[in-house]
């Protein structure tokens, strides 16, 4: 079984249906609201649980944050290390279209509280097996990465949302880069597509790359093994957090020893399941309905892969 670490983001998604994004100077009424948990690192946690890893959630909540403890706790997380303070949770503002797009404004809140000493405590009771999961919307990014890295634990970042803090980050210490193409193309400095995967390969020999992109699937390279999947035809609702139930479900296979493309299998039909709900970690799909959708045939037949040739 996969044992993920996730210095997580947590944050209450405040989700607005629109008929179309508002535009600067424009107010507009939504057509629905709903309040969510969500936030990556949350996102990813439930995803990861779900598909039957080991998970641990290091991180801080505020004294609005008893749904998202609640959440974490109903899908089987380890909270001994999740900490409250009198700050404020993270929170979004998200905005779903009638073609299931979104776009998102993020406060950080308590995301942005941790500290050394705190992340030396995680570290030091969840052991020196697994691997330690971040995103970019926590502080102390790269401090986490030099102490798992040094304690001699795997370490995976999902490098979003994309800024300049990420090139500050000690990424030749990173086991698994999960990103989508712009900010794969970020990262190995490249325009195009096609080089992105070579490239990273170049600056980074030993870094494992899943790359994702979006309707046209995703590719992963992990040392000689490589892998690629196109998409399932489903019906787009809301893709808040179909990439992060692609990443917690892929990791928690290709951390059980699963090869890459049964990894990948599984996390499109994952993910393929999640956008068709609305919702942050509301919409993961269960591990025994991925395998039985899967089974049955239930999400139509699996597009090729859309990438380059």
């Amino acid at each position: 079984m996969a044992r993920i670490l996730n210095f997580g983001s947590l944050n209450l998604d405040q989700v607005y249906r629109v008929d179309a994004f508002v535009q600067p100077g424009e107010t507009k009424s939504s057509l629905s609201l709903e309040t969510h948990c969500g936030g990556k690192g949350l996102n990813q946690s439930v995803a990861a649980a779900r598909a039957g890893a080991e998970v641990w959630h290091a991180g801080q909540i505020g004294c609005d944050g008893d749904m998202l403890y609640e959440k974490l706790q109903e899908n089987g997380v380890n909270l001994t290390l999740l900490e409250r303070n009198s700050g404020v949770s993270g929170h979004a503002i998200i905005q779903v279209d009638n073609n299931g797009q979104n776009c998102i404004l993020l406060f950080g809140g308590t995301n942005q509280a941790l500290t050394e000493d705190y992340i030396d405590r995680a570290m030091e009771a969840f052991g020196n097996e697994g691997l330690v999961l971040v995103q970019n919307e926590t502080n102390l990014v790269g401090t986490i990465i030099e102490k798992a890295h040094a304690r001699g634990l795997q370490v995976a970042i999902n490098a979003a949302p994309m800024d300049e803090k990420v090139f500050t980050y000690p990424l030749e210490m990173i086991d698994w880069l999960i990103v989508n193409e712009i900010e794969g193309a970020a990262i190995a400095k490249c325009e195009l597509e096609v080089d992105i995967l070579p490239k990273l390969k170049k600056l980074y020999p030993k870094m494992n790359v899943l790359l994702t992109l979006g309707k046209r699937g995703a590719i992963c390279v992990r040392g000689d093994e490589q892998a690629r999947s196109g998409i399932y035809p489903v019906k787009v609702v809301d893709t808040t957090a179909a990439g992060d139930t692609f990443l917690g479900y892929f990791l928690s296979e290709a951390l059980d020893q699963k090869s890459l493309s049964d990894a990948l299998a599984l996390a499109t039909a994952a993910s393929s399941m999640c956008v068709q709900v609305m919702g942050a970690a509301d919409s993961v799909p269960m591990r025994a309905d991925v395998l039985a959708a899967i089974e049955e045939g239930n999400l139509g037949k699996l597009g090729e892969w859309g990438g380059w040739r």
